[in-house]
């Protein structure tokens, strides 16, 4: 199929979907002042807080800045010269396709009650954001306690809008910018969305007893998404990384990072960009967002020292790569036990990701032979396993873990179950994310596959995708 006739496709099916959507988003807005009255009427009596409020926009704006630019440059930085700009075209567009999704149908789909399949996916309630206007809240983690609803939103789509993002980093360079586009709409709605209602739909702790996620009814605890964001994306990222096959020249042309000035740019906005990913999540500006933010300061610091002893002993000098790579490990660590584990349980997190993340990102990764470009298996799914499995032993208090609150209780107090049962409520619910995600992300390759193809022709991987795919060029002489 032609270029232009595909065009002229998409064109029709845009206007035939306009015009098949307009009623319903007509219905939606006429529908949102009853739905909104008739929540107000069933909710019990919020406070919101106006420090909470600005701590959650100033949250997702944060959050904002870890995709563009932050997640950008530190893939940009990666690739060679001739495909940075592919990798920030990548990126900013995924991110912008998020956002009208997530508005249409993908928070209706991740926080609201699914009825019958509610264990996997919500339910279209809320679908073009019906119901939510500047009167409704959504509670946080303490009893009557909110923030207004739209901030809730607006913090929540930040993290749908990075998380496909973190996929294209492992299959960069090759691969066609129509194929990550397609999949990444795709992949949004068959696995980011239900996984975060698996983790994270609950009742709130006012309705605490109401149906929940089936992972959050395992009892497995996510602070901050190891599972729905970083083993989500580690495991995607494999999978198309195999699929798409290895760069043309891979393991004999050079190959390496055009600029880790860039990369280090961009790990850097990452950092501070993940102070609102973390301890944002806890939805209020009190003693867990605090937690959150020191044990991201040190689980991030522990982790750069560690890669770069790693990196000492077993080639000689240390790297600034190797210090990037350990930032990230650290950051991805952390984000599952952010709010739960205590500082010294984020340090000890810290230290042993990095080893296991770099023989992850060198050994396995050379013995089986698949070109992950950006580590984001190694880094981001071996990470984030950790994190999610570690968090249910570091929760504890007395490992200084912060515990498990009881909403049941009448002082809503903290304890936990023991370490066997919270580990083996946490590797029930990295099971579930890991088939879930690679057995719907194979399939979605495959219709990819069919319907646009998935990698470049080699003379454009050749030539670089800047010009090839989108016709410029990040630098010139």
């Amino acid at each position: 199929m032609s270029f232009a006739k595909l065009n002229s496709n998409l064109v029709r099916i845009g206007a035939a979907s306009a015009a098949l959507l307009a009623p319903v988003v007509a219905f939606a807005q006429e529908a949102a002042p009853a739905a909104a009255e008739a929540v107000a009427a069933a909710a019990p009596a919020m406070t919101v807080d106006k420090g909470d409020t600005t701590w959650m926009l100033v949250s997702a704006l944060l959050v904002l800045l870890m995709t563009i630019p932050g997640l950008g440059l530190f893939y940009g930085g990666l690739v060679r010269a001739k495909n940075m700009l592919s990798v920030l075209m990548q990126v900013t567009t995924i991110a912008a396709m998020a956002m009208i999704l997530w508005v249409i149908y993908g928070y209706s789909l991740a926080f609201t009650n699914g009825g019958s399949l509610n264990s996997f996916v919500g339910g279209f309630s809320k679908m073009f954001l019906a119901g939510v206007d500047v009167s409704t809240m959504a509670e946080s983690f303490s009893k009557g306690v909110a923030i207004p609803e739209l901030a809730f939103v607006c913090f929540q789509m930040t993290f749908a809008a990075i998380t496909p993002g973190l996929i294209v980093g492992a299959f960069a360079e090759r691969v066609k910018f129509s194929a990550v586009i397609l999949f990444s709409a795709l992949w949004l709605t068959f696995v980011y969305f239900p996984i975060a209602h698996m983790v994270w739909f609950w009742g709130g702790p006012s309705a605490y007893a109401d149906p929940t996620g089936l992972i959050f009814g395992f009892g497995a605890i996510d602070f901050a998404g190891g599972t729905v964001v970083h083993i989500n994306a580690g495991v995607a990222g494999l999978i198309g990384a195999i699929m798409v096959g290895k760069r043309t020249g891979y393991g004999k042309d050079m190959m390496a990072p055009h600029s880790m000035t860039m990369t280090l740019i961009g790990a850097g906005l990452l950092w501070v960009g993940w102070f609102g990913f973390n301890a944002g999540s806890n939805l209020e500006a009190n003693g867990y967002a605090a937690l959150a933010m020191i044990n991201t300061f040190l689980a991030t610091a522990a982790a750069i020292l560690s890669w770069a002893l790693v990196e000492t002993f077993s080639r000689g000098k240390a790297s600034m790569l190797g210090a990037v790579s350990g930032a990230i490990a650290g950051l991805v660590v952390i984000t599952p036990a952010a709010g739960f584990a205590g500082p010294m349980g984020a340090i000890v997190m810290g230290l042993v990701v990095s080893p296991v993340c770099y023989f992850f990102c060198s050994t396995v990764k050379n013995k089986f032979g698949y070109d992950d470009t950006a580590d984001v298996f190694g880094i981001h799914g071996v990470g984030g396993i950790m994190g999610a499995i570690l968090v249910g032993v570091f929760v504890n208090p007395a490992l200084g873990g912060a515990g498990i609150v009881d909403y049941s209780t009448a002082d809503f107090a903290a304890g936990y179950a023991g370490t066997a049962t919270q580990v083996f409520a946490q590797l029930k619910g990295v099971v579930v994310t890991v088939l879930w995600c690679g057995i719907v992300s194979i399939i979605l390759f495959k219709i990819v596959d069919m319907i646009v193809g998935l990698r470049v022709p080699v003379e454009a991987e050749r030539e670089g995708l800047d010009l090839a795919s989108h016709g410029e060029a990040a630098y010139h002489n």
